[in-house]
């Protein structure tokens, strides 16, 4: 029986913890109900009470699948992406000066090549201009 009291305490301890973290990082927007000064000695003074009552009513509840972000929900500003990397409008901008890059990057290799090739020709071709 004692086993059964020491796993139900760890789980509220672990529910506890888990509220705790999800209110400390919740955008302002995102706290519901209760001003976030109000919600953590709540959590912290009636763990298991607290806990389900931030989970149930404290917090918005993501609209969209789990892990998506940038998505407008239908109450909120949109959301940032959380790296550069899943940023759309980031990835944009780098394809495009990758693109310049390597529009320039090529006209200066055709200006190489065909430099080289006017050196490459005997004096009298030089004079002849190219067809």
């Amino acid at each position: 029986m004692v086993r059964v009291y020491v796993l139900l305490f760890l789980i509220q301890v672990a529910l506890a913890a888990c509220a705790l973290i999800s209110c400390l990082s919740a955008e302002k927007e995102q706290v519901k109900a209760l001003p976030r000064a109000i919600w953590v000695p709540v959590i912290l003074l009636f763990p298991l009470v607290g806990s389900i009552a931030w989970f149930l009513v404290g917090r918005e509840r993501p609209n969209g699948p789990a892990g998506v972000t940038g998505v407008r929900g239908p109450a909120g500003p949109a959301r940032r992406p959380l790296a550069p990397d899943d940023d759309p409008e980031f990835l944009a901008s780098l394809d495009e000066r990758s693109r310049q890059e390597d529009q320039e990057r090529l006209r200066l290799w055709e200006e190489d090549l065909r430099r080289r090739e006017g050196e490459l020709r005997p004096p009298d071709e030089r004079d002849r201009p190219e067809v």
